[in-house]
């Protein structure tokens, strides 16, 4: 068997509030570093980066890309993000759909038939579309059936397929007769699988976890490890297959960002600094209890309004599993008290990387006691080791604000500022 870390969901420069330097040469090389081995190409419904990746891209296994310089081992899938504002039921919907494409050709007779259609794929890499998700759906299903929709970061507030402000209570609700074309939804940084088995409704949708990056720093932030017989099986065809079946014995587990520290998991109300748990905001009927004004309601909140089963009777052993990280960075910053953009922490990072391997290696396989050998600092150790074992103290995040996670006990914290740019 073969292991490979693919990342499904990201952008390009061409996004807004996205950096510069997401060109495809430097993304495979962040990719390296990571130990992403499958990425996304991101945004290929701008014509300018579309250019960029027929220019700089050659097909390798059928549907999987490589630089045509062959500089790096990295594999890029073709794919994007679309926002979808409409109308439907009564109601304004807002939802984004990330959109597998299985080749060049395939992508181009997408462009022309949403350009038909009055798109403006030009204003930004994420292009916003008055079409509703199951058109867009459909539209696909005419172009190439081998194309793969998958509603991005199912659960967030403002859009996703079951946003709290402006999404559905089921797929069906959305994509109506079209809905067993929708074989997988994204959990997103704000949920995690535990949290979406609690709706029986999901049990047969496979869950992916993607980055959704807008920076290099946060390439692979979530992931999915999958498995394939021989090098000739990975192709876009094996991928689309695994993830559409959910297959336990090729889709090993997704890399997930810990829930609490996404910037919706609890509810809230940011300009007065209030964060609520879900009970606590009914309590509340649903007003800042500053300002009394409406909070934002949150994932975890959404989630309880659509379950239909405790944590407790969640079968477990039906589902793929799943493994926490923190980006190593975030965590020497974390220990070392400084920001995880600081030399001493590039250093440190630098070190471990070239003597253990990539980001990946080191957070989840390399042992401890070669990470203490190789570091001044044992307690940058003791944090992988607690973040591994889920020894961690969590403040969750709410309405815009980025949670915490701690990885040392109480005691030895160091004051500083460690989290990334969390874009």
């Amino acid at each position: 068997m073969i292991q490979k870390i693919v990342d499904l969901h990201i952008h390009s420069r061409y996004s807004r509030a996205c950096s510069p330097n997401l060109e495809l040469s430097q993304i495979a090389l962040a990719c390296e570093k990571k130990g992403i081995d499958i990425c996304a190409t991101g945004d290929f419904t701008h014509p300018m980066w579309f250019d960029h990746i027929k220019n700089t891209l050659a097909e390798d296994t059928v549907g999987l890309y490589k630089l045509k310089d062959a500089s790096s081992k990295t594999r890029f899938i073709l794919s994007t993000e679309i926002s979808c504002i409409y109308k439907h039921k009564d109601a304004t919907r807002r939802l984004h759909l990330v959109i597998l494409a299985p080749n060049i050709d395939a992508v181009d007779k997408l462009i022309r038939a949403l350009e038909a259609k009055g798109a403006n794929l030009r204003s930004d890499g994420r292009p916003i579309l008055g079409l509703s998700g199951k058109a867009v759906l459909q539209m696909l299903l005419d172009i190439d059936k081998r194309f793969t929709l998958i509603p991005a970061h199912a659960w967030t507030p403002w859009f996703s397929v079951f946003g709290s402000k402006s999404g559905y209570n089921s797929l069906e609700e959305c994509f109506e007769e079209l809905t067993p074309h929708v074989r997988a939804i994204e959990t997103g940084l704000s949920s995690d699988p535990t949290m979406n088995h609690r709706l029986s409704a999901l049990d047969n949708i496979t869950l992916v976890s993607n980055s959704d990056a807008h920076g290099l720093e946060n390439l692979g932030r979530e992931a999915n490890v999958l498995a394939f017989d021989n090098a000739k099986e990975i192709t876009y065809a094996e991928i689309k297959r695994i993830i559409e079946s959910g297959d336990r014995k090729k889709f090993l587990y997704t890399i997930e960002f810990y829930p609490e520290e996404g910037k919706y998991h609890f509810d809230g109300h940011l300009p007065c600094a209030v964060c609520l748990a879900p009970a606590e905001t009914k309590k509340e009927k649903y007003l800042c209890p500053k300002c009394k004004k409406k909070v934002t309601v949150g994932v975890l909140h959404r989630v309880d309004d659509l379950a239909d089963r405790a944590e407790k009777n969640i079968p477990a052993e039906k589902f793929i599993p799943h493994r926490y990280i923190i980006p190593l960075k975030e965590i020497i910053g974390k220990v070392m008290g400084v920001g995880a953009k600081s030399k001493k922490v590039e250093a440190i990072y630098s070190d471990l990387i070239k003597n253990l391997g990539s980001e990946f290696e080191i957070l989840l396989h390399a042992d401890i006691k070669k990470i203490e050998k190789l570091v001044d600092d044992k307690d940058i150790a003791l944090a992988i080791g607690n973040m591994r074992t889920g020894k961690v103290l969590l403040k969750p995040g709410y309405d815009g604000q980025y949670g915490q996670v701690e990885v040392l006990p109480e005691g030895k914290h160091k004051k500083g500022q460690s989290r990334l740019l969390l874009e």
